[in-house]
């Protein structure tokens, strides 16, 4: 069966037993319907980038299932006619990587962010132009 990975956006004024018993429930969606939940996360609320029907804030839940598209299509389906759930995001993964998840790691686990490489002189940035000359064509154009 294909891999997905699910992150769920419930409501901030929910409860933490609540937002987790979101997550039990879509789990049973998924099992219900041929599929299985191999680990689940809860991440806490966190800020939204943007409100979402006048939230500033929401509960975060990371799902792991290998489970039929129809499962997956059933669990999409009901969160989006859930009250409490205001996004859902689903992607195919070919394999689930072992252990936390990037948010849940601290950042000494998550390993150093790789090197940027030489960046050599930068010196004249011939894709810019030169600056020098939009001041000249202004001041020419101030005379005219």
């Amino acid at each position: 069966m294909p891999l997905y990975e699910h992150v769920l956006i419930a409501r901030q004024d929910l409860s933490n037993t609540q937002a987790e018993g979101l997550i039990e429930h879509f789990s049973t969606v998924l099992a219900d319907n041929g599929g299985k939940v191999v680990e689940n996360e809860y991440w806490g609320v966190r800020t939204l980038a943007y409100k979402i029907n006048k939230n500033r804030k929401g509960h975060y839940a990371f799902l792991r299932s290998d489970a039929p598209s129809a499962a997956v299509q059933e669990m999409e389906r009901l969160a989006r006619l859930h009250d409490d759930v205001m996004r859902v995001l689903t992607v195919r993964v070919d394999e689930h990587k072992e252990g936390p998840s990037i948010q849940m790691q601290k950042r000494e686990e998550r390993g150093e962010r790789g090197d940027r490489g030489d960046r050599g002189d930068r010196g004249d940035r011939g894709d810019r132009g030169d600056r020098g000359e939009r001041r000249e064509r202004r001041d020419r154009d101030d005379r005219n």
